[in-house]
């Protein structure tokens, strides 16, 4: 038997790279990320959280110190006058967050090391090969080569994945958008929302605060359609955003400028043998709100704890291949939401033109359109499927309900990254988490009503069970934890008397 080097070796340190190594080494998981990027990057890219991935986020104690060094936004102004109201969302994050990118790699980098993993920079993975036992990725370092042994791997860096690539996994779509200009600059007019996305005939501009006082803006002229290395000045920029917003909020000192396009791809497997595609390696959005930075993020929250289980070897049968089967419909939804959003504002057509002007009055007056598209856009609509037969709220999101005792609240209570009872006390479900030993949290929920809910380590519910369920309690729970958290108990399974 090859020794290995690491249990999981992680290809890529951005944002959903380090919270996969983070979950990992939490879990006493040996995991190591190589990242071809020689130290963590100084680019002050704006970097918009949305409501889920806080939650997330605030699953793994991180949230607060991210909300404290960034800017809320509880509106987002999109197209032309359509304000989407996020303030009334059902949740302890209603808002989005905008905080620079460097600051949230900084904090997941942290929390990784914290826990053991081992990040190595300026190390590029140039090849990849498998086995039935392990992966061996072939790494080079200061000119160097080395080959690292894994039980697993992830493959979380960009769109050019040199891992996809040996894996032959084919990664189909389009440039969505080209000859967008991305500045970020100073500006001596505050703009209306910290987050503006306005389109018409000339194009469209986007700008959100990076939280620090700094603005991203990313502008698209319609009539000046030039070559990613065609040379950008602020002036180009300001120019589109007069055009297009009747303004340029006075932008100035510009820190950087760069012209790129926009790709909408996805991977049509996110996983092949034991590797796994996570982040822009598996789907890649254009630039509209963040979606790809936040559907990286949730991949990673999908994926860790399915691979702890796989290293720990007590993965139920299919459980690792449900994260393809999760995570790839929610892919294809969001670039197909984030693909309507930039036809609507690039297009030309009569029926992009009157989506611009009749969207914004259809959502102000049909309220459900705007709970729906706020849901949307905040990620807190995403569900996974459920079995045939499975309570109406078993793939759901679990909202962050208040518990008896500490931790005072569901989130807080994921932070050891195991599955959470939600059941009364005395109740059967707690003899059933006891014979789990670590795997299983038992709480009891502040308020009673609720039915008996198993919740997963990234807050979704794996199952629920109330009195309409056919069979008794203890015989749904049995089912419920041998599908999720092992055919059998590391404990022998007891119910307490009385």
């Amino acid at each position: 038997m090859v020794p290995f080097d690491t249990d999981v070796l992680v290809v890529g340190a951005g944002p959903a790279g380090l919270l996969i190594a983070g979950d990992l080494a939490a879990q006493g998981v040996a995991c190591t990320v190589v990242e071809r990027d020689p130290e963590l990057s100084a680019l002050a890219r704006a970097f918009p959280l949305h409501t889920r991935t806080l939650e997330q986020l605030d699953a793994r104690g991180v949230a607060d110190e991210l909300i404290g060094a960034g800017t809320i936004v509880e509106t987002v102004r999109l197209f032309n006058g359509l304000d989407l109201d996020l303030s009334c969302l059902p949740s302890r994050f209603p808002f989005m967050l905008c905080t620079p990118r460097h600051n949230a790699e900084r904090v997941l980098e942290e929390r990784a090391t914290g826990f053991g993993a081992e990040i190595v920079r300026g190390a590029e993975a140039v090849g990849l090969y498998q086995d039935t036992a392990g992966v061996d990725v072939e790494v080079r370092a200061e000119g160097m080569m080395r080959t690292w042994r894994a039980r697993f791997a992830v493959s979380a860096d960009d769109l050019r994945s040199v891992v996809r690539d040996a894996l032959g996994v084919p990664f189909p779509g389009r440039s969505a958008v080209r000859s967008v200009m991305r500045a970020d600059v100073r500006l001596a007019e505050k703009p209306e929302r910290e987050m503006i996305f306005v389109a018409n005939e000339e194009g469209f501009s986007f700008v959100s605060s990076h939280g620090d006082g700094w603005y991203q803006v990313i502008a698209w002229d319609r009539r000046r359609q030039l070559p990613d290395s065609a040379q950008i000045s602020l002036c180009e920029v300001r120019d589109a955003t007069r055009r297009v917003m009747g303004t340029d909020l006075g932008m100035h000192d510009p820190r950087h400028l760069s012209r790129t396009h926009g790709d909408e791809r996805q991977a049509l497997r996110y996983r092949v043998g034991r590797v796994f595609l996570a982040a822009d390696t598996a789907c890649v959005h254009s630039l509209a709100c963040g979606q790809g930075v936040n559907t990286g993020l949730q991949d990673a929250a999908n994926l860790g704890w399915k691979l702890a289980a796989g290293v720990q070897g007590w993965a139920p049968d299919g459980l690792l291949d449900t994260y393809h089967a999760e995570r790839y419909p929610v892919g294809r939804r969001s670039l197909r939401i984030n693909g309507t959003m930039i036809s609507i504002a690039t297009g030309s057509t009569r029926r992009s033109r009157a989506a611009r002007s009749v969207l914004p009055a259809a959502v102000t007056r049909i309220h459900p359109l705007g709970r729906w598209l706020a849901e949307t856009v905040s990620g807190l609509g995403i569900s996974y499927p459920a079995l045939p037969g499975a309570h109406r709220l078993a793939g759901q999101r679990a909202p962050d309900v208040h518990l008896a005792g500490k931790p005072i609240r569901l989130y807080e209570a994921l932070r050891a990254g195991r599955f959470v009872l939600l059941a009364p006390a005395g109740d059967p479900a707690e003899a059933a988490a006891s014979a789990y030993g670590e795997r299983v949290i038992h709480a009891v929920p502040a308020s009673p009503g609720l039915p008996v809910l198993l919740i997963r380590p990234d807050g979704y519910i794996a199952c629920a069970i109330d009195e309409r369920n056919p069979v008794s309690l203890e015989t749904a729970l049995r089912a419920a934890l041998a599908g999720w958290c092992a055919p059998h108990p590391p404990m022998a399974f007891t119910t307490k008397p009385g």
